[in-house]
């Protein structure tokens, strides 16, 4: 909220004076914001066109401004994740494909499989860009070593018995939440030792759950270390447990925190003859808007839109064909979010996405269309004794007369011929993720001094001290879980 402006008494005749005085340094002010914001699209432009010379003369003239010094910073992340030319690429790919000719290279780099960056002239390659090609290329599966399978999906990326127990239970309940289970959780973040001086104290943000009625309930602290850990208010949007501690010289910095929560699945059989349109609630207003600089409704967002709903009105029906159209892009290894100035255009664009990107693009399509759609995310894992977890995005969609129900558009659609089934994953959720967050770039508690390490998402943590952000190359994180015995608190 705007500060009260305690306006001077003045004689009348200074009075028309004053006026011109204010609308003079009104005027000037807009038209200095309106430069300042010029420069800084032209700035963004740049950088995501790889004229990284030119954001570097720029930014040479804009100042210590935090947005110059952030874009900075931005460029170097952008140098971080595409790390490898041409030779280093080609000497990945080729631990899976030995035999790779630079013929299939640039074949597979023209039709943009390979993800590449071209920075002041120079291509770099994506890290992740050698193994993401097998999840993109039908032909380059085909031609990998037969003793490199691909990685398996998540336990419940693909159908199975937890599915069909949860449709089951909620139909029998005649209730969304069902299965409940009592699950412990351990959640830490390691500093290196020696990525700040000895003596200065380190920051550190860890994810932590809000109780969510019907999903997660009876949050209970646990302790951690360092003691006295400061847990964000409840009703924090990115929640955390804040904690500090001392570096010691050679010594690994490692932080930690303990909880317990009733972790529920969901399902709701959604009938669609009976979804309504949205109704004019202005507490949904929030949820049918642009949410800048990720959530935008561009004039190729809408182009995609009406190729997708090809005039289709009914509001079930429409929410299903938004589903099912970004359901198809597919899935790969995503590089760091705060590197993209827009992540649902990005998604719609790069012929890939991960979760985040997908769940953004979703987002931004239905909000587009008059349907509230809002984010969440935390983990997911299992109880399959494969140790499995991993970062997940998902979201929520609003339908009347259902009001919110969850959507995971990365899961997607399973493959079952009953459509309770197929289509698990629009009105429903398992039974072994975590949310931490329930909208996205929100401030954490307490606020950061320096930049974020992910300006979107809170899954891994942040960590800082006096003298800057510690980026992700400078500390690790963990996740464990334990599902507690009947009864056990």
């Amino acid at each position: 909220m705007d500060p009260a402006v305690r306006k001077p008494r003045l004689p009348a005749a200074g009075l028309c004076a004053a006026l011109l005085l204010c609308a003079s340094v009104a005027a000037a002010a807009g038209e200095h914001d309106a430069e300042a914001r010029a420069r800084e699209t032209r700035l963004i432009d740049l950088i995501d066109s790889g004229r990284f010379g030119a954001a570097d003369v720029l930014l040479a003239s804009a100042g210590g401004s935090t947005s110059a010094a952030f874009q900075r910073e931005r460029m170097r992340r952008i140098r971080l994740d595409f790390s490898l030319d041409e030779a280093a690429a080609k000497a990945a790919l080729r631990r899976w494909i030995p035999d790779l000719s630079d013929e299939e290279f640039a074949r597979w780099d023209q039709q943009g499989l390979i993800e590449h960056a071209d920075i002041d002239g120079t291509r770099w390659y994506f890290k992740r860009a050698p193994s993401n090609l097998f999840l993109l290329s039908d032909e380059a599966r085909a031609r990998r070593r037969t003793d490199a399978p691909m990685p398996s999906p998540g336990p419940n990326e693909v159908l199975n018995p937890h599915h069909a127990r949860v449709v089951a239970a909620a139909a029998q309940s005649a209730q969304p939440a069902v299965l409940p289970q009592r699950i412990a959780f351990t959640q830490s973040l390691t500093v290196q030792a020696d990525a700040v001086p000895a003596g200065e104290t380190i920051r550190a943000w860890i994810p932590y759950p809000r109780e969510l009625p019907g999903q997660q309930e009876q949050v209970q602290w646990r302790g951690s270390v360092p003691g006295r850990a400061q847990l964000a208010p409840a009703d924090t949007l990115q929640r955390t447990a804040y904690l500090e501690a001392k570096a010691v010289a050679g010594q690994p910095t490692r932080f930690e925190i303990r909880y317990a929560v009733t972790i529920f699945a969901r399902h709701t059989a959604i009938d669609p003859a009976k979804v309504q349109a949205t109704p004019a609630d202005p507490a949904l207003a929030p949820f049918l808007a642009e949410q800048l600089p990720h959530v935008r409704f561009t004039p190729a967002l809408k182009l995609f839109s009406d190729q997708v709903l090809q005039g289709e009105t009914r509001p079930y029906e429409r929410v299903r064909r938004l589903f099912a159209a970004v359901d198809r892009i597919p899935w790969a290894g995503a590089r760091e979010y705060s590197t993209l100035s827009n992540i649902s255009d990005h998604a719609l664009h790069a012929g890939h996405a991960d979760c985040g990107q997908q769940t953004l693009l979703l987002i931004a399509l239905l909000r587009m269309n008059g349907i509230p759609a809002r984010w969440q995310s935390g983990m997911v894992f299992s109880d399959d004794g494969s140790g499995y977890s991993n970062l997940h995005d998902w979201g929520q969609v609003y339908l009347a007369p259902y009001g919110w129900l969850p959507m995971d558009v990365t899961t997607g659609a399973l493959a079952s011929s009953v459509p309770a089934l197929r289509d698990f994953y629009l009105g429903g959720l398992d039974g072994y993720r975590i949310a931490f967050n329930d909208d996205f770039g929100q401030a954490l508690v307490p606020a950061k001094q320096h930049f974020r390490s992910e300006t979107v998402d809170s899954q891994r943590g942040e960590a800082e001290w006096a003298g800057g952000n510690l980026y992700f190359d400078q500390w690790s994180y963990d996740f464990q879980w334990r599902v507690l015995p009947a009864g056990q608190r």
